[in-house]
């Protein structure tokens, strides 16, 4: 049987046709980052008062300030309250100026919005006050979306393949991402949404991996980077929109319409090979085998072609088989939790976008800008650190990083922004090298299964997130102090994982050593330190 590393450097590991496959795969993850917009600006228009239109029947000529001090109460500092308004009287104008109303109400025609950034924005649904509640009910509905996907999509790439697993989400979210720029009500609106996270965790579970096995060792953490460096471009893309356009409609139209060029040509990203092999479809994997080495220019050695001869593997990729062997079970768990650690983290942040102090425009570019360099930096130093290092160390800087916002005045916009901004690079980077690590650890009988229990986790942690920022109306630091603390627990748990730095993907649950102390991939049983050394002795052998 041929190690299919031996196939990947003898037709090229990084050529022409991976980076094609690299560059249709990790596109799209520029395009997702916009459906987080009417999640990230729906605050955008927070500043309302109740619709008081009742007094101008009475008084035409009113101004809008002799309107507000007539119709609306104070709080105790002064301001205009948000949520209640004078009881609307049949008197005349004189009778209300000269003797004020006594009684108040909640509520009654709506809300009006003072000095709006917006033109329109998801809160013309009456998302403010009794109703508020139902900005982190869509949130959450949106982040339960992601996880559906990645539960749906993760072993349903197991058994149609990992190309129909990408290529299925993205049409749905084309379809229900029109949808939700003609939702008519909250309803609509929520469930088109639901159906745009699925779509956007079951791209996200496949995408990657789909990318990495086709391409070798020394290049393997780029999809991984990649797709989290385009993700990045998106979120800085978002404050641009949502500066030039202020109509949420006309914006969800535009972040959906890229996503029709994507439909057109997913359907040519060929299969994995590496999968079909696994499932003993032979003659499939060496037309796509061919086909790659025809695009990089290379000829496959007859004598390697000859040698796939692999067995359809009866090992059907669930979930519980990560459970059954004790090494696989601990790698998954601790994975799990620190996946968990930088969603919940992470989400946190950029949910809480707005509230830093600095014009939300600025922050969410900021917070877009800073996951650029923090991929770029991972790539180059997951090759030096490897993976392990590079994991503790992010997840624990992270980590005190949010406790330290914690401990800064709220107040001090510049300085807690600062931190966010910084905090957010390292659990970028933490992300990235975990994405990187749960591709590595797993054979490929069971890494998309493990992809999609880790990805569950991490949609966990973005759905618990809107939650957690919930508990600032306790006390403002207990989001960030709970945060940091899965941070440092997860970096903790992260010296227990193996380095696989530079050794070539397991096909099967036999091929990782059950040796914790000594985890290595089997193909070192035959003396082999990279996929390069072992086609050097198989040719040296043949000749």
């Amino acid at each position: 049987m041929a190690d299919f590393g031996e196939i990947l450097i003898a037709i090229g590991d990084y050529g022409l046709f991976q980076k094609l496959l690299l560059f249709g795969l990790c596109f799209p993850n520029l395009i997702l980052p916009f459906h987080l917009y009417s999640l990230i600006f729906t605050d955008a228009n927070d500043i309302h008062y109740c619709n008081t239109d009742w007094i101008l029947k009475v008084s035409p000529n009113l101004t809008g300030e002799q309107q507000l001090n007539l119709t609306v109460p104070r709080e105790q500092d002064g301001s205009f309250k948000s949520c209640e308004m004078f009881t609307p009287v049949d008197w005349d104008i004189e009778s209300i100026m000269d003797y004020g109303i006594n009684t108040t109400t909640s509520c009654q025609d709506g809300w009006v919005y003072e000095n709006p950034k917006f033109k329109s924005t998801v809160l013309e649904f009456n998302l403010v006050c009794r109703n508020a509640y139902l900005r982190i009910v869509a949130q959450f509905l949106f982040m339960v979306g992601i996880m559906v996907g990645a539960f749906i999509f993760g072993p349903l790439s197991e058994r149609l393949g990992r190309r129909r697993a990408t290529q299925i989400p993205l049409v749905l979210m084309l379809i229900f991402g029109l949808g939700t720029g003609l939702a008519p009500n909250y309803y609509v609106y929520i469930t088109t949404q639901f159906v745009v996270g699925i779509s956007f965790g079951g791209f996200r579970v496949n995408c990657v991996l789909l990318a990495t096995e086709w391409i070798g060792v020394s290049k393997r953490s780029y999809p991984s980077s990649i797709s989290k460096i385009c993700n990045a471009v998106g979120q800085c893309l978002i404050a641009v929109i949502a500066f030039c356009i202020r109509d949420w409609r006309i914006v969800q139209y535009v972040i959906t319409s890229p996503l029709v060029v994507v439909v057109i040509y997913i359907w040519l990203i060929p299969e994995s090979a590496r999968w079909l092999l696994s499932r003993g479809r032979n003659e499939e994997a060496k037309k796509f085998i061919l086909k790659a080495a025809a695009i990089n220019k290379s000829t496959v050695p007859s004598e390697i072609l000859n040698k796939i001869t692999v067995h359809k593997s009866t090992d059907n990729g669930t979930i519980w088989d990560l459970f059954k062997s004790p090494l696989l079970r601990k790698y998954t768990l601790i994975l799990n939790f620190s996946w968990f650690a930088t969603n919940i983290a992470l989400y946190s942040l950029s949910f809480n976008v707005g509230n830093f102090g600095l014009n939300i425009f600025l922050t969410q570019l900021l917070f877009g800008l800073v996951e650029i360099p923090a991929n770029f930096i991972c790539i180059w130093l997951l090759e030096i650190w490897g993976r392990r290092i590079s994991q503790i160390s992010t997840l624990v800087v992270g980590g005190v990083i949010c406790i330290l916002i914690s401990a800064v005045p709220q107040d001090n916009a510049i300085i807690v922004t600062s931190f966010a901004i910084f905090g957010k690079f390292c659990i970028t980077w933490a992300g990235t090298v975990c994405n990187v690590f749960i591709q590595e650890v797993f054979p490929t009988s069971v890494r998309q299964s493990a992809n999609g229990l880790g990805a569950m986790s991490a949609r966990m942690g973005g759905i618990l997130a809107p939650l957690v920022n919930l508990l600032k109306m306790v006390h403002w630091a207990i989001p960030t102090s709970i945060n940091g603390t899965f941070l440092l627990v997860g970096g903790c748990l992260s010296f227990m994982l193996p380095e696989t730095m530079r050794t070539e993907l397991p096909d099967h649950t036999d091929d990782v050593s059950v040796n914790d102390n000594d985890w290595t991939i089997m193909n070192t049983h035959r003396g082999e330190q990279t996929p390069e050394e072992g086609l050097q002795r198989s040719l040296s052998t043949k000749l």
